[in-house]
Parts: structure tokens; sequence; C-alpha cells
């Protein structure tokens, strides 16, 4: 099934709760929610205090993809405030197997993330454990990026992988510069949940959310 995951990276944060109940109020049934600590990434954008107050105004499904330096270091906080899948960063811990574990102890899916550098084989160990696997197609800490054609053979890898081991059901997520100009062809390669900021959250949100999901229904 395919899904769209706006990112409220690019929303309006004077008027979050009402925008968020607007892209729900399209269709949208996920949230992406990036957490940046300035540290993995030059970025620094919100935590716990935030989920946990959108949390309050909203059913959706809350997908937090940390971009943070050892995440061991607060899976439960973030399970704790609301999250339905915690997504991390391969390259940001040396402690993969216990996160995953650790994540799913608490009740909650578990996804693993890789930068654009980072080849598909250095997750490969991993995917029979994770719930969704997160395909940067930019480099992470900046939204408004185009998207970097070349990950696309990395998704379309990865799918195969999945698919040759009996793995369909892992979700394959991109994230970065997605548009309705390009997402058929972000499908096509084997995507199935869709983050998107700026095409969801700029000008008008309702038709925004359901040209996007018009589009995702006819791949």
């Amino acid at each position: 099934m395919n899904i769209l995951a706006p990112s409220i990276l690019a929303a309006d944060f004077s008027r979050l709760g009402e925008q968020i109940g607007q892209a729900e109020a399209a269709g949208a049934r996920y949230l992406h929610i990036d957490v940046m600590d300035g540290l993995f990434v030059p970025s620094i954008s919100f935590g716990m205090s935030v989920i946990q107050s959108i949390r309050q105004c909203t059913e959706l499904f809350f997908d937090v993809h940390l971009m943070i330096e050892k995440p061991e270091r607060y899976i439960k906080e973030f399970a704790d405030c609301g999250a339905d899948l915690i997504n991390f960063h391969l390259e940001a811990t040396e402690n993969t197997a216990d996160i995953i574990r650790e994540i799913h102890t608490l009740h909650k899916k578990a996804g693993i993330t890789i930068k654009p550098a980072t080849p598909v084989k250095e997750i490969e160990p991993y995917l029979d454990m994770v719930d969704m696997v997160l395909v940067m197609t930019v480099e992470p800490g900046f939204g408004g990026q185009e998207l970097i054609p070349e990950c696309l053979e990395k998704v379309r890898e990865l799918r195969q992988i999945l698919t040759h081991r009996g793995l369909g059901h892992v979700d394959v997520e991109v994230d970065g510069g997605i548009n309705q100009k390009n997402l058929r062809q972000v499908l096509e390669a084997g995507a199935n949940v869709i983050v998107s900021g700026s095409s969801v959250f700029h000008n008008d949100i309702d038709t925004n959310v359901r040209e996007l999901l018009s589009q995702m229904q006819g791949c």
C-alpha cells in the first residue's frame, strides 16, 4: 500500500496544529517528524515536547525520524511521547540490533535509515528485524533540497532484496525532494512510503495532499 507522510519540517509552526489537521482531513494518514540535534546533522529542529503536544491533536501515525547521534539514549523517551514508528540512522550508532530490539520491546515499529552515500549492503543484516527502511534521497538536515536521482537505484536494489528474501511486508520509505513531478519514478523504483514537506505544506494543503494521493493510488 502506498502511503503519504507529510513532513512537518516544512509546515508553518505558528499554525502547526491547524496545518496538521488540514493534511489529515485531506487524506494523509502518516506524519513524518524530523528530529535533528545539530551534531549528526548541522540543523536543530525539535524534540519530545513538540511531539507530545501535537500527539494530543491528531490520530495520525507518527513516523519519527531521528537524525541524532547515539539514538539509543532516547528511544524510550520518543516512544513515551507518542511515536508510532522510530526511525534511526545506521550511521549514528554502533548498536543497531539492540536499538531495533528495544523499539519493539516498547511495542513500536522500528525503522532504519541510510544516507545517500551509504550502500544498501550495510543494512542487509537488519532487514528481517525492521518494519521500514528509509532511503534518504537528499543529504539529511535541510528541507527544500532536490532529489538525488542516483538514490533511486538504491531504492530499486533494496526492493529487489526484500522481495527475494520474502520480506515484502517491509515498507520502503523515501525522503527528500519528492514532488508531483518525480513522484511516479520514485514509486516505480519500489518505494511505498513517500515523505513530502514543501509539496504538502506550501500553498494549498488540501489540494496538494489530494493531488499526491491521486498519483499514488494510480501507481
